[in-house]
């Protein structure tokens, strides 16, 4: 919502110049307003804003109340996004069915007394089942607290209701991590977006498993909801008639493009050759050594002037990795490791660096908030603007989920239009803003300056994702415009990716070396093994939004079919030729199914019919 309004204003001087007018689709706004959005010539909004007023457009009862108009044309920002990483998530509007709070409650107080013989997870495919032994001592359970009878099994068809408790308990508990999967706000559970570490409010999983979420978090539990209108995404935006999109990030899904759109990747070539050094992953042992060595990396690119952007996975990650950098025991090991360094170097001018390192990080190590830094994550969001306008500033940190990864531009050296307002609020009345807007662009000039003298933005990512896309987004912050930058991978064999997806094969190698604690390994086979593992997710995730395309294929000519008869009907001023035709096609139906053609007439059914 935020980058749909900035995006608006900056490019509505263009339009009005050019005679066309511009709307913005927000969350909660007036309906009035809403009409009028959509009525301009170039409308801005959200992919969910957009899918959400196309259902709600669907259940209205007037065409007047109606707000979208036709589908002609549609340019997607960060594509690959929106109609890749979201098509799994469908769109659903809701309303209130039976309430079952008080089983959700007494089924969440079972999950944390089974033990691991009682279930088993496949994190790969996001699943949780009861073994035999955990379906016997769930029984046992519910024959104890009377929720099922005496001889009655877990799998009866009495007790389908209690399966499906039980089932989303378990994943609510082993699946479901709070600061990674959603955060617990005001009393509310609130969902967060993996690929984009923004929160999603308003939106709820479905099935029960929000409810399951609700009980373990012990928060006010909503009643489960019944689904009256959905769509995906993928079927959304194949209504346009025209449609695309940009991202920088595109070519690795060129053939799901090609699949389910009918769209081809064009690349386009970088306005200005990249200057950005792109470092090999550093791979350690244990996530110990790794979030020590980040510590070490980010002290010494503060210290010289560099601006960092910090990548982390989740909100939980960002603010551990916060808390280490306030650490003055773990700064002053840093500092004593530098002297260490300084004292076996041969060279005099890297003894002088370590030392100056080495007094650097100790005087960090002194200060109350150790490295000074910004932490940007769903917590945080309304802060979003300002923490993103200081991120190029000289020496300044910035910690971030994956918020910071599409659709943000740190300026080297700091954000002038943000710097202007903050000098005029702070001056005299008497001062002139023209006066303090030159002033601004000077002073800025001269830090991006020294920003690019000391390497550019420096991009340091704590792990990888299970998308290619999202590490080169990250990356794709630094560099840009041909300006100097680097990027860096820390990861450990403990991270989701690496334990997940296997990394027995490189826990052998790093063995093998007898690699010391802290030491890391840093090698190009590294990086393609990494790839191919990340390459065989997207492939599995790929043939699951097929899936979900092959069945929402079927919703969705069912969906048309209605719609279309709900606009005739709103449209129509005599409904009598509607009714008449529909009547006619009921009966011509019920005769084809009781007196098939070519059938003899002994084979009729004329009491059926």
């Amino acid at each position: 919502d935020y980058l749909a309004k900035r995006d608006a204003e900056w490019m509505n001087q263009v339009y009005s110049f050019l005679g066309m007018t511009t709307g913005v689709v927000y969350p909660n706004m007036d309906e009035a307003e809403k009409l009028t959005a959509y009525q301009a010539d170039i409308t801005y909004a959200t992919n969910n804003e957009l899918g959400f007023d196309y259902l709600r457009d669907n259940m209205k009862s007037e065409l007047t109340q109606i707000a979208q108009r036709d589908h002609y044309f549609a340019i997607v920002d960060e594509v690959d996004s929106i109609l890749i990483d979201e098509a799994r998530t469908p769109l659903i509007i809701s309303g209130p069915s039976e309430d079952r709070s008080e089983l959700y409650v007494t089924v969440n107080k079972l999950i944390p007394k089974l033990v691991d013989e009682h279930y088993t997870i496949d994190e790969k495919a996001r699943s949780a089942v009861l073994t035999e032994e955990g379906n016997e001592f769930v029984e046992q359970a519910f024959l104890n607290q009377e929720l099922i009878e005496v001889g009655q099994s877990l799998y009866d068809p009495e007790s389908t209701t209690l399966v499906h408790h039980v089932n989303n308990a378990l994943r609510a508990h082993k699946l479901f991590l709070r600061e990674k999967d959603y955060i617990v706000k005001n009393g509310q559970v609130l969902l967060i977006d993996e690929f984009t570490g923004r929160m999603m409010d308003g939106r709820r999983l479905s099935d029960g498993l929000h409810q399951a979420l609700e009980a373990k978090e012990n928060v006010e539990i909503k009643p489960e909801n019944v689904t009256l209108a959905s769509v995906t995404f993928q079927n959304y935006f194949r209504l346009y008639d025209k449609l695309s999109g940009m991202t920088g990030t595109a070519q690795t899904e060129a053939e799901e493009f090609q699949e389910i759109y009918g769209l081809g990747v064009i690349e386009v070539p970088t306005n200005k050759p990249i200057a950005r050094v792109d470092e090999h992953d550093a791979i350690y042992r244990t996530a110990k050594e790794k979030y020590a060595a980040i510590v070490e990396e980010i002290a010494k690119a503060h210290l010289k002037g560099q601006p960092t952007l910090v990548g982390t996975t989740s909100i939980e990650k960002s603010e551990y990795l916060s808390t280490l950098m306030q650490d003055q025991d773990l700064l002053k090991t840093i500092s004593e490791k530098q002297h260490t360094h300084a004292a076996t170097a041969k060279e005099k001018e890297n003894k002088e660096k370590y030392n100056d390192w080495a007094d650097g990080i100790a005087k960090l190590a002194s200060q109350p908030d150790g490295i000074p830094h910004n932490v940007l994550n769903a917590r945080f969001h309304e802060q979003e603007a300002g923490i993103i306008a200081n991120a190029g500033k000289l020496g300044a940190v910035t910690i971030a989920t994956n918020m910071a990864g599409r659709g943000t531009d740190i300026q080297l050296g700091g954000n002038v239009d943000m710097q202007v307002i903050e000098s005029i609020e702070a001056a005299d009345v008497d001062d002139d803003p023209a006066e303090i807007r030159k002033r601004v662009i000077t002073s800025v000039a001269v830090d991006k300056q020294k920003a690019l003298d000391a390497g550019g933005l420096f991009v340091l990512a704590t792990e990888r994702h299970e998308s290619r896309r999202i590490d080169n987004q990250l990356r794709g912050r630094s560099g840009r415009q041909g300006d100097p930058g680097k990027s860096s991978f820390f990861l450990s064999l403990e991270d989701d990716l690496m334990r997940i997806f296997g990394s027995e094969r490189l826990d052998k190698v790093l063995s093998t070396l007898g690699m010391s604690e802290g030491e890391a390994i840093i090698h190009p086979w590294v990086n393609k093994s990494l790839e191919k593992a990340q390459a065989k997710v997207e492939g599995r995730n790929f043939d699951i939004r097929k899936q979900l395309l092959k069945f929402d294929d079927v919703m969705n000519d069912q969906r048309k079919v209605i719609f279309e008869q709900r606009f005739e009907i709103m449209e129509a001023d005599d409904l009598s030729d509607v009714v008449k035709d529909m009547r006619d096609e009921v009966i011509e139906d019920l005769v084809t199914e009781h007196i098939p053609p070519k059938s003899y007439p002994d084979t009729w059914n004329i009491e059926g019919l």
